[in-house]
C-alpha cells in the first residue's frame, strides 16, 4: 500500500476560464503537463454531457500529451461510456450529474441505477479500463459499489471538507471508518470533493487512501503562483501528513 495518497489533479477548471470567453486559451493540456512537471500522479477530467468546461477534442489531446494516467470522470449514460470505451483511458470514474448544479453534489444512487452502473462497470472493464464508482461513505454504499463490479470507490469528501469545528472529528471518522470498510472488501479506495490546501491533511493522514482528487482548489492557486508551484504546494502537504492512529 502506498504510504501516502497519490494526487490527481483535475483540470476541469482551467478550461472553464477558457470557455469563459471561447477563447483557445488558457489551455488546460498545457496545465496537465505544469501539473506533471510539478508532480502529479495522474490527471482527472469530467467530460459533462453539457460540455461545459472539457470538450471532446480536450481528451482526445490529453491522451496523447502526457505520461502518467489519465482519470476519466464521467456520468452513466450510453453516451459517455461509448465514448469512454473509445478512448480507452487507464482510470474512470462514474460521478452523478445534473445539469443545473455548480459541481458535483453527493454521490451516485447506487440502488436506483443499479443495474445500468453494473452494466457499464462491465463494458469499462472489457475495454481495459479500471473503474470507480464516486459514492457516499457509507457501509451500504461501498457494499453496493463492490457488488456492482467497481474495483475502486472514490468516497466524497465533501462532508468533511464543509465540516463545522464541532463536527470535524466525526466526519472524519466517518470516512475513516469508510477506507477501512472498502479495504476490507478488496477496494481500492481514493477520495475527493471539497479539498484544498488548509483541509487536505484533514483526509490525506487517513490511512489507506490511495489517491486524492483535487482540482479547483489547486486551479485557483494558481492564478496566483502558477500551476507548478501550486501542484508542488498540494503534493507536499499531502506527503507531510502524518497517518491517523
Amino acid at each position: 500500500m502506498h504510504p501516502r495518497p497519490l494526487l490527481g489533479v483535475n483540470i476541469d477548471h482551467v478550461a472553464t476560464l477558457r470557455q469563459a470567453r471561447g477563447t483557445i486559451y488558457p489551455d488546460p493540456i498545457e496545465a496537465a503537463g505544469c501539473a506533471e512537471q510539478a508532480g502529479a500522479d495522474s490527471i482527472t477530467l469530467h467530460l459533462r454531457e453539457d460540455r461545459r468546461h472539457i470538450q471532446d477534442q480536450d481528451v482526445w489531446r490529453l491522451r496523447d500529451s502526457i505520461n502518467i494516467p489519465i482519470n476519466l470522470e464521467l456520468a452513466n449514460s450510453e453516451e459517455m461510456i461509448a465514448f469512454a470505451c473509445r478512448l480507452a483511458p487507464q482510470y474512470c470514474c462514474l460521478v452523478p450529474e445534473r445539469r443545473a448544479e455548480l459541481t458535483t453534489e453527493g454521490g451516485l444512487d447506487l440502488h436506483s441505477q443499479g443495474q445500468q452502473i453494473q452494466d457499464s462497470c462491465t463494458r469499462l472493464r472489457t475495454a481495459g479500463i479500471r473503474v470507480a464508482l464516486f459514492i457516499e461513505a457509507t457501509p451500504e454504499h461501498i457494499e453496493q459499489a463492490a457488488a456492482l463490479g467497481a474495483s475502486c470507490v472514490e468516497l466524497h469528501t465533501g462532508p468533511l471538507a464543509n465540516a463545522t469545528p464541532e463536527t470535524q472529528k466525526q466526519e472524519q471518522s466517518r470516512l475513516q471508518a469508510g477506507v477501512e470498510h472498502g479495504l476490507k472488501l478488496g477496494l481500492r479506495v481514493h477520495a475527493g470533493h471539497g479539498l484544498h490546501y488548509d483541509n487536505v491533511t484533514q483526509v490525506s493522514c487517513i490511512a489507506g487512501i490511495s489517491e486524492l482528487n483535487i482540482g479547483h482548489s489547486i486551479v485557483a492557486r494558481a492564478v496566483f503562483t502558477g500551476m507548478e508551484a501550486a501542484v508542488r504546494e498540494m503534493k507536499q502537504l499531502i506527503l507531510g501528513s502524518q497517518p491517523a492512529p
